[in-house]
């Protein structure tokens, strides 16, 4: 038995033909997904990036006990599993995230693993005096500037050298049974830094200051560079395309797509001027960001073309992988299989997603409404951290908090101590409000329906998936939802 995981970073489903995009370039996603089963209601679990792919390779919800973080030592992985019983996995990756602090162990976890370097701020290119500044919107990282010095070709770019070595994996392998291949792209993540030639194919004219990464927050951009600034962002997704296609060019080349599972999906989205609001994390989760693609492809074509409207998060994919593979799970996970629905349509999934970013509004669906639950206060406590990995994006927790830090046995699932690291967040402008918008009729998420007959359903809908995932007792007084416990 083979599968294939392919990850795209930042992935918006709405910029997907599929999904009713009518003119972002991807036929090779859209050829994909004809073979596919394509899932409309697939959500988010943890984000961003480290949180998710916690989430991804545990089968367990993570934000409610830490932020961006590395694999735990008391962590299940399903690649190691997968080891365990005799399945080959490897990851090819220009994710750098996992060779920095606050991103340990993940890559680890996989029998093999290659790494391309040079997106974002990668410390890859070495350069005393980095390019000169130039003049631009948003944006600019030094080191950035410095590593695309190494990007003379296209096949230069990291997702491409990704998908590359992809390729030639599969070709070393394709003789071979009994594997797992990852294959995670960067892009589209930020900066959208893409070959004139893409950005021809959207008849882009912006004669503008270079704007290729935006700033987090509220758009402050002209109209016109917001236009340039989606062109790009649709232009990195068309030459990832491209290169998708060249990998399933070699699949069926092998006769590997026929008897192969093989999923897509992304971590999050990314908002590029939706409700006047760029890129993620500080805002609420709103479905430019939440609401994900998903597409799985079965041996021998199975329901190719089909659609399923069933609720699934990313952390369904661990389960998911175990089943097909015959290996049984032995811990207590979050994810559902969806192995039983992609074989029968009429098997259920899960009745809710929970999703969210640490120490921000707590987010259910139903796949009707969508309730973000803002934090009751503005000093949005109590909050901590839990984990023995000391760190969070890039670097340790601080030295001057060190006095704070208690260990214990606070989380249900791991007889292990861990570390509980207070938290001083105050909420955010962005998320103050707790909003409730009924999807049926009202899609865009315009409409709140605070105060409404439905709010009352929503709050327990979310205190049992909270009750289900494990949420430190903590959070539910920093939603102010204890008195409904």
């Amino acid at each position: 038995m083979k599968a294939i995981l392919v990850l795209m970073d930042s992935l918006n489903r709405h910029f997907l033909p599929l999904y009713g995009n009518d003119w972002v370039i991807a036929p090779n996603i859209q050829r994909f997904a004809e073979r596919s089963i394509t899932f409309d209601r697939h959500f988010i679990g943890s984000a961003p990036c480290m949180p998710a792919r916690r989430d991804l390779l545990t089968g367990r919800l993570n934000f409610l006990e830490r932020g961006w973080g590395g694999i735990e030592p008391f962590d299940r992985c399903f690649t190691e599993d997968l080891s365990r019983a005799g399945v080959f996995t490897h990851l090819v990756t220009d994710h750098y995230h996992y060779v920095q602090v606050g991103g340990e162990n993940y890559h680890c976890t996989f029998d093999t693993w290659d790494l391309y370097r040079g997106q974002e701020s990668d410390k890859w290119v070495s350069a005393v005096i980095p390019p000169d500044e130039p003049p631009h919107l948003g944006n600019w990282q030094a080191q950035y500037a410095r590593n695309r010095t190494a990007f003379r070709r296209e096949e230069d770019y990291p997702s491409q050298q990704t998908f590359a070595a992809a390729i030639e994996w599969v070709r070393r392998n394709a003789d071979a049974d009994n594997w797992f291949l990852m294959v995670e792209a960067f892009d589209p993540h930020e900066p959208f830094d893409v070959p004139r030639e893409y950005l021809d194919m959207y008849g882009d004219d912006w004669e503008g200051p270079e704007y290729m990464w935006p700033a987090y927050g509220p758009s402050k951009v002209s109209p016109e560079a917001l236009h340039h600034l989606r062109r790009r962002y649709a232009a990195c997704l068309t030459m990832l395309d491209r290169w998708f296609g060249l990998f399933l060019d070699e699949l069926e080349r092998r006769g590997i797509m026929d008897e192969t599972l093989i999923i897509l999906t992304t971590d999050h989205g990314h908002m590029l001027g939706e409700r006047g609001l760029l890129a993620k994390n500080y805002q609420h989760a709103y479905n430019e960001l939440a609401h994900i693609p998903l597409f799985i492809h079965l041996p021998e074509n199975a329901r190719a073309g089909d659609r399923c409207s069933r609720l699934s998060q990313n952390l369904d994919l661990a389960p998911t992988l175990m089943e097909y593979f015959g290996v049984p799970w032995e811990h207590s996970v979050h994810g559902v299989s969806l192995w039983p629905t992609l074989k029968d349509a009429a098997v259920p999934t899960r009745d809710y997603a929970l999703y969210g970013w640490h120490g921000s509004a707590v987010n259910v669906t139903d796949g009707r409404y969508t309730y973000f639950r803002a934090p009751a206060t503005a000093e949005n406590g109590p909050l901590y951290q839990y984990g023995c990995m000391a760190a969070n994006y890039d670097r340790y927790w601080p030295r001057e908090r060190f006095h704070e830090i208690e260990a214990g046995r606070y989380l249900p699932y791991t007889d292990m101590p861990v570390f509980r690291l207070p938290e001083h967040r105050p909420r955010s402008e962005f998320i103050r409000h707790t909003l409730l918008f009924d999807l049926d009729t009202d899609p865009g998420q315009e409409h709140n329906l605070v105060g409404s007959d439905a709010e009352a359903y929503c709050i327990d809908l979310l205190i049992r998936a909270m009750r289900e995932c494990d949420a430190p007792p903590e959070q539910y007084t920093r939603l102010g939802v204890n008195d409904r416990v």
